[in-house]
This record gives structure tokens, sequence and C-alpha cells, in this order.
């Protein structure tokens, strides 16, 4: 009986310390179970947070991709303007190097009239010169009745003048 109360008090002893043990046991697992869930909702949080992060930022994304494109035309659109204001400014540069061109011509054209004009002038400043001469030297006797003296005629470069 004895032996039999021992081996019963010992295997109570052993349930109880095993029930305990379980029961810590237990005790762990629902703690991590909870941490677990913690985690869980803690991760699913983050989720939910970056899900709407994520929309922000496709929403952001696309937003700058319309600017973008708007200002793709907008600069193309202003680059062609920019290429018609370039021509024309090309064909008024045109236009007015064919007229510098022109004046050019009337000036030296004008230039070589003028030059002739002024040989032909002293070529008749040298025949009036040597008429005068010949008047000069034949009418010395004319000369006392004119109530003007002799006129004489010399070249300047802005013209001719006369003095009598």
């Amino acid at each position: 009986e004895a032996l039999a109360a021992r081996n019963l008090q010992a295997a109570e002893d052993w349930y109880r310390a095993r029930c305990a043990r379980l029961h810590e046991r237990a005790t762990r697992s629902q703690e991590a179970v909870r941490a677990s869930r913690r985690e869980a909702g803690e991760c699913r949080r983050q989720l939910q947070a970056r899900l709407a992060e994520m929309e922000s930022l496709r929403g952001a994304h696309q937003s700058l991709e319309r600017q973008l494109q708007e200002l793709e035309e907008r600069h193309s659109a202003e680059a062609a303007g920019l290429q018609d204001t370039i021509g024309q400014l090309e064909d008024d540069l045109r236009n007015t190097k064919n007229e510098m061109a022109r004046h050019l011509r009337e000036y030296q054209d004008l230039l070589n009239v003028k030059m002739a004009l002024d040989i032909e002038i002293a070529a008749y400043r040298k025949l009036l010169e040597g008429e005068e001469t010949l008047f000069n030297m034949g009418s010395v006797g004319l000369s006392a009745l004119s109530p003007f003296p002799n006129p004489t005629y010399s070249f300047q470069p802005g013209g001719f003048s006369s003095s009598t």
C-alpha cells in the first residue's frame, strides 16, 4: 500500500508537473498567438498605409505625366512659332540684302555718272581756260570797254566757282 501510495503520489506529482508545464506552454502559446495577431494587425495597417501611399503616388505620377505631355505640346507649339519667326526673319534678311545690293548698284552707277561728269567738267574747264587765254590775247582792247574784270574759273572738289 505504501508503494502504491508512493506511486500514486509520484503519478500525481508527475501529472501536476506535466499539467503545470502544459499550462505554461499554453500560456506562452496564447501570448505568442496574441503577439502574432498584433504583428499581423500591424502588418495589415502597414500594408493598407503602403497601398494608400501607392495609390497616392500613382495619382501623382499620372498628374505629372499629364503635365509633362502638356509641357511638351506647349513647347512644340512654341518651337513651331519660333521656327516661323526664324523663317520670316531669314526672308527679311534676304530681302534686305537684295535691297542693299540694289542700292549699292545704284550708288555705283551714280558714282560712275559723277566721275564721268567730273571728267566732262574738267574737259570743258580746260576748253574754257584755253579760249579765255586766246580771248585775252586777242582782245586786249576789249578789256578796257568791259565794265567787269576778266572772269576766272577755278575747279574745287565740291564744285566749281566763278569769280568776276
